[in-house]
């Protein structure tokens, strides 16, 4: 059957790319490596915590055979487990003194079940920054180009925010924010006095504070404050792909989805210079299949749109699809990530709150803003403060009976911490390429990951660290924990980089439409195509990108272009 369009992948990107097409008329196949799941039957939000098996913790022997990469990730436990793979049956390789942690999950929705949701828009001088530094290729679009993209998805997904008029981080289509609550008030003010260039704001996040008309008639309802969200959520109070963009595609008869389908390469007629299918490997028969389509938007994760690129070599690609130019599988990047400060707040406020918000604060950018630093590029912190209650009254202290129930009656103080993703420059050493002598079992070349952070990066470590501390001690808070060193690369789950778009075709792979330079009709709109990364959380980006290259596709289809 041919298609108009086929989407590899059904995440952040490809959800958001099925929807765009098929809202345009085009009838879409969406082909997703792993198995079929469903908004809230699949999910474990309504387990209780007596429902949770083992109090969520995974056996050591579990964990160290089948899991030993996903473990990294807080989220991972018994209620969630199904979401990840099985490191054991996904293997991947890197040098041994470069470790790369990927952090995966192969179902209908991918990652966009199990993400974090906070939502910044790139700004201005993010677009820029390559240009003007040297390092990456210049971005082809400038913020200008992208900006009604972002009021687009930020409509339909909900994302709720404050409007704060800063530069470096462009405001949005917001739904109401998430307050502060009383210590982070105080801790916004005290830095802010402090530190004038400073900002202190609620974390905007995809989870609906106030459900809209338009996403009540998908089903979905306001966020009810509970902190599941690493289970799925029934009630579709945060976008996914399960929750939004594909019931969206599905309205318009226009969506045909196929899981286990594990893409093998995209077939490319050297005669037309265009991509005329997909192969794909049934992943629980082993049967083998081509599907064909006008146009292909790859949207299956930056590490596994550039394994499939450089698995698709023909006679007239002998390295790899729409790779002339050597740069598929380079300028891998993550954001730095794990450089968090704790403190306790001995002066703060004598109230509570309610509820368990899906979001606390954030600081935006300010170094090489307001004000300068000693390397290239920048860093936001994500954070929240809450008091100490019962758990730090009943754990590891003896005790017992009425003293014990009364000692966990009792507030503890107010605790705060604050984390920094610090930008991870562009830099063509750290890649993907594919391990031919190590196949998985279908048979498929294993990736093979180099990635590493370089001075610049170690630089930003420190002042991160740095600038955490005189945050909280601005509030007279005592500091009682410090990470010293970024995680490893991948922890950020924020990979980008491997398709890089550009205006070079010489040093990049895809154009100002997310077009490859070499195959007219591919697109790329996941990670992959990000020719930096900024600091800020980057699937806000990742969904504008894929409507906008939607939009473009259809448009160039219907004028006889692709």
């Amino acid at each position: 059957m041919m298609f108009d369009a086929i989407v590899i992948g059904s995440g952040m990107s490809g959800g958001i790319a099925a929807k765009e097409l098929c809202e345009r008329g085009l009838k879409t196949l969406v082909l997703e490596r792993g198995r079929k799941m469903e908004h809230g039957t699949s999910y474990t939000d309504w387990m209780q915590p007596w429902d949770i098996p083992n109090a969520g913790m995974i056996p050591e022997e579990e964990l160290a055979r089948d899991y030993p990469v996903q473990s990294q990730c807080y989220a991972v436990s018994t209620a969630t487990k199904q979401y990840w793979v099985k490191d054991s049956e996904h293997p991947y390789t890197t040098p041994e003194n470069k470790p790369f942690s990927w952090i995966r999950g192969n179902h209908l929705g991918g990652r966009s079940l199990m993400w974090g949701r906070q939502s910044y828009r790139m700004s201005p001088q993010d677009f820029e920054a390559n240009a003007k530094d040297g390092h990456g290729s210049d971005w082809p679009i400038r913020y200008e180009d992208l900006a009604p993209w972002y009021d687009h998805i930020e409509r339909f997904i909900g994302v709720s925010g404050s409007r704060e008029g800063l530069e470096q981080l462009p405001d949005g289509e917001f739904l109401p924010p998430f307050a502060l609550n009383d210590a982070e008030l105080l801790f916004k003010k005290a830095v802010e006095d402090k530190f004038p260039g400073r900002k202190v704001i609620p974390g905007r996040v995809a989870n609906l504070s106030k459900a809209q008309p338009h996403h009540e008639e998908l089903g979905r309802g306001s966020c009810q404050n509970r902190s599941l969200c690493e289970r799925g959520c029934s009630l579709g109070a945060y976008h996914s792909s399960l929750s939004s963009s594909l019931p969206a595609a599905e309205r318009t008869g226009n969506l045909t989805i196929i899981t286990d389908a594990i893409v093998h390469s995209i077939v490319h007629d050297p005669k037309t210079g265009k991509a005329t299918g997909v192969r794909v490997i049934d992943s629980n028969t082993g049967a083998g299949q081509t599907y064909e389509a006008k146009v292909i938007f790859s949207c299956a994760s930056s590490i596994g749109t550039a394994q499939i690129l450089l698995n698709s070599k023909s006679d007239a690609m002998p390295n790899g699809l729409a790779n002339t130019s050597g740069m598929v599988g380079r300028n891998l990047m993550d954001h730095l990530y794990a450089l968090t400060v704790a403190g306790i707040m001995p002066q703060g406020p004598d109230t509570y709150y309610h509820g368990r918000r899906p979001t606390g604060l954030y600081i935006p950018r300010f170094r090489n803003v307001t004000e300068d630093g000693e390397f290239l590029r920048g860093y936001g912190y994500q954070g929240a403060a809450s008091r100490m209650s019962w758990r730090n009254a009943a754990l590891g202290k003896p005790g017992l009976g009425a003293e014990l129930k009364d000692r966990t009656r009792k507030l503890g103080p107010w605790m705060v911490h604050i984390s920094g993703f610090g930008e991870m420059l562009p830099n063509p050493e750290n890649r993907v390429t594919l391990n031919a002598n190590k196949v998985d079992k279908w048979g498929m070349p294993t990736v093979h990951i180099e990635c590493s952070h370089g001075e610049n990066e170690r630089k930003m470590a420190k002042h991160i660290i740095t600038d955490a501390k005189a945050m909280i001690e601005a509030v007279g808070g005592i500091v009682v924990s410090t990470m010293t060193e970024p995680g490893t690369p991948g922890l950020g789950i924020h990979e980008m980089g491997t398709a890089c778009m550009g205006k070079d075709p010489r040093t990049s792979v895809l154009n100002k439409h997310n077009q490859a330079h070499d195959v007219p009709n591919l697109f790329v709109t996941d990670g992959a195509a990000m020719a930096s990364g900024g600091c800020q959380n980057p699937s806000l980006t990742y969904m504008a990108l894929s409507a906008r290259a939607a939009d473009t596709a259809t448009k160039f289809l219907k004028e006889g272009l692709l």
